[in-house]
């Protein structure tokens, strides 16, 4: 019998910061046993998302002023990396999974989501591949690519004592955005990148649309898991309100 995986549709618009405390919640309850695995995936707001990493940068604040400038808010992500752009054109995800010894599954985390998520979009009818490109923002060696020169997916991944958090997005149209708005930013951040790295699955298969990509990747999960549909509740809402503030940029 397949793993359960509870499967949360909770979208906050408006609340970018709140979005990114609504993982945290979830990890924190997942980590403590109160929660089985489970799995957010919804439309994000605009927004470029940033790592304690890039808080670091001598151009950060900066860089926030360039992200609100070109109309998108700005959060502390949960994950390393660097800056990653969420868009409503995309498809946003939140995994959270206990684990005994998170630190030593790390690697086979990676492989098993971006594997998901490559197999997902070839049934769409994209030439996905895992793997970074020249050139991708937030590059990452489980990185999701089209035809080995367009990143479409990044993912990076959250470890706390008894749990872990694989968060990422899936951009579904307007890859051209991505890279307009990101490079910028990681010129003021003195960040390598190329704006022309940054795809679209649309790009590559046009038409498609978020609620086909999403229908693909839980078809997907559905071979490995028990999907099961759960809600947020109320208790888990008012944990994330405490962690909103730490995630809201100024």
């Amino acid at each position: 019998m397949s793993k359960p995986l509870d499967l949360l549709d909770a979208r906050f618009p408006g609340r970018p910061a709140f979005d990114t405390a609504v993982s945290r919640a979830l990890l924190t309850r997942v980590a403590a046993g109160e929660r089985r695995e489970s799995l957010r995936l919804y439309v994000p707001d605009d927004v470029v998302a940033f790592s304690i990493l890039d808080r670091t940068r001598p151009g950060f604040a900066e860089a926030v002023s360039v992200a609100r400038g070109a109309g998108f808010d700005a959060v502390l992500r949960l994950a390393g990396g660097r800056a990653a752009l969420f868009t409503r054109q995309s498809l946003a995800f939140a995994w959270c999974v206990p684990a005994e010894d998170a630190r030593s599954g790390i690697h086979a985390r990676f492989e098993w989501l971006a594997a998901v998520v490559r197999d997902a979009l070839g049934d769409l009818g994209v030439d996905a591949r895992v793997g970074a490109v020249p050139g991708e923002y937030c590059p990452g060696d489980h990185s999701v690519n089209a035809r080995g020169v367009k990143k479409l997916m990044g993912v990076g991944q959250r470890i706390v004592k008894g749990a872990a958090h694989v968060g990422g997005v899936i951009v579904v149209e307007n890859g051209s955005r991505v890279g307009h708005v990101l490079e910028p930013i990681y010129r003021v951040l003195d960040a390598p990148m190329d704006p022309l790295a940054a795809g679209s699955v649309a790009d590559e298969v046009p038409g498609l649309t978020t609620d086909q990509v999403a229908d693909a990747l839980l078809a997907r999960l559905a071979q490995e898991r028990e999907l099961l549909p759960a809600e947020l509740g109320p208790e888990l809402a008012l944990l994330a309100e405490e962690f909103e503030s730490e995630h809201r940029l100024a």
